[in-house]
């Protein structure tokens, strides 16, 4: 079977009139950034590929504004370095899961608004849709739509931006995104907590991020996985990583308040600097399972207290590993062999306190009979589908992507 088409619209006014022809000859364009994760969601069945990468650029960037305007093919890596000649930074962290998925397409900063990227930092800034001020997208009728601005007080009516960030291209081709950003730390140093179990590591990071200490990264790494992130002198042993940030001095003193906060007796380490900084990429990244293989790899959000309670649920009926971001919250769950066990580890997850869980990682097979998605409540799944209707209404965009649940994803 021959590749799909692949259009590339050098300007908006380019992918509106694209948009428009492909819905009035009632074919189905399947969007794409760089293409770093278009290997997360049922296989996409559709007429050609429409990608972003042309609509490239810093649109406006006024550094004492906190904006970054840009166009939604703009490298994530030319935002990060335009931003870092100012001290500025996106807050939120943006995750970058391409060297999980075998990937080296890098990411496009309307990637990371469309699925809503966010990393360690998530947990004191907020996810990437609580710095997402503005959209222009193109929606299933070939009209582009604004909605949003360049300042958080505009915020007015329908609120778009949130409903773009997360829907994974299954509402509108993004064409510009506008974030917030802030001052970029100083310095930084990780406090390594040794030899935790998965219950102490939860209550210590939870009296952590209790203090006034401003922890801003809260993960912890079982035995087999800790060498993997820290390093030589690391493995065979658990981790519980804290991570503080800002001015050399405060973070110093800081540190010194919350040591004796921690009530514990294991060992504290510090990794300070640019070793600080690596651990947490590969944390960020989900480096431990970045193996080359299509293992199934599940990303579960839950309560942060019940994290290691539902991967040892999941991991006592099936073998595998995890490791945990947010608190606990996030975990991040590698099951051996090739069977997704999707109604294993949901099971698990409405069983403490609910939450959800995306299957990123799968071969192609399993991903095409797996519910990759977390389901939505029915009334929720009704009123998903009645926006999707009305912004996309023949479902042009994104067409199997997410068809066993039609809304965005809580992530």
């Amino acid at each position: 079977m021959a590749a799909p088409e692949t259009l590339t619209p050098a300007s908006e006014a380019e992918a509106c009139a694209m948009v428009a022809e492909a819905r009035a000859a009632g074919r189905t364009l399947a969007i794409s950034g760089a293409g770093s994760k278009n290997a997360i969601g049922r296989p996409v069945t559709a007429d050609a590929a429409i990608v972003t990468t042309s609509l490239s650029g810093v649109v406006e960037y006024n550094p004492e504004e906190l904006v970054i305007v840009a166009r939604a093919g703009t490298p994530v890596a030319e935002i990060e370095t335009a931003l870092a000649a100012n001290n500025q930074a996106l807050m939120f962290e943006p995750s970058d899961w391409s060297r999980l998925l075998g990937s080296d397409a890098g990411q496009t900063i309307g990637g990371i608004a469309a699925t809503n990227m966010s990393g360690p930092r998530r947990i004191t800034a907020g996810a990437a849709r609580d710095s997402l001020l503005g959209v222009r997208f193109v929606n299933g009728r070939g009209e582009a739509i604004k909605n949003g601005g360049r300042v958080m007080k505009n915020v007015t009516g329908l609120d778009l931006v949130k409903l773009m960030a997360g829907s994974w291209g299954t509402l509108g081709l993004i064409t510009e995104t506008a974030f917030k950003v802030l001052p970029r730390a100083e310095t930084e140093t990780t406090l390594v907590i040794d030899g935790a179990d998965g219950a102490e590591a939860a209550r210590l990071m939870a009296a952590a991020m209790g203090t006034s200490a401003e922890v801003s990264g809260a993960a912890h790494l079982p035995a087999a996985l800790s060498g993997a992130v820290l390093g030589a002198g690391h493995e065979n042993r658990a981790s519980t990583l804290l991570r503080l940030e800002g001015f050399a001095d405060s973070v110093a003193e800081r540190i010194d308040r919350l040591k004796p906060q921690l009530d514990t007796r294991q060992t504290i380490a510090e990794l300070d600097g640019g070793a600080s900084r690596k651990a947490w990429i590969a944390i960020r990244d989900v480096h431990p399972f970045a193996d080359g293989s299509d293992t199934p790899v599940w990303r579960i959000s839950v309560p942060p207290m019940v994290g290691h309670t539902v991967a040892g649920q999941i991991l006592g009926a099936a073998a595998g590993q995890a490791f945990f971001d947010w608190q606990g919250g996030l975990v991040w769950l590698r099951l051996d062999g090739g069977d997704a066990r999707a109604d294993l580890v949901r099971g698990a997850v409405a069983t403490h306190a609910g939450g959800h869980a995306l299957l990123v990682r799968a071969a192609e097979d399993v991903r095409a009979r797996t519910p990759v998605f977390h389901p939505e409540p029915a009334p929720v799944a009704a009123l998903s589908e009645r926006i999707r209707a009305s912004i996309d209404p023949d479902g042009v965009f994104n067409s199997g992507r997410r068809a066993f649940n039609s809304g965005r994803d809580a992530a």
